[in-house]
């Protein structure tokens, strides 16, 4: 199993690929896939570089990275460790 990530184009996020092809940014709203729609969604966000930046598959159980890139993913997935400088506004 697998789900597919990425880096936005307008702001460099971390994103994922979410059910209905939707873009989310919490690991646990992304689809997870099996083989056959791995190549898919992949091919999908190739498609669309005006969102999708280096789009990748990192090997998943359920919704938790797994494989050799499990702690970059799980770093990854819990937001910059920049400080507060990518923080989002909240109005």
């Amino acid at each position: 199993m697998s789900i597919l990530t990425a880096n936005r184009l307008d702001d460099g996020r971390v994103i994922y690929l979410g059910e209905d092809d939707r873009v989310v940014e919490a690991i646990a709203e992304a689809r997870v896939l099996d083989e056959k729609t791995a190549e898919a969604a992949l091919a999908y966000a190739a498609a669309r570089p005006g969102i999708f930046v280096n789009p990748y598959l990192v090997e998943t159980d359920g919704h938790r990275p797994s494989g050799r890139d499990r702690l970059k993913e799980a770093i990854r997935s819990a937001g910059p460790t920049v400080g507060n400088s990518l923080r989002r506004e909240t109005a």
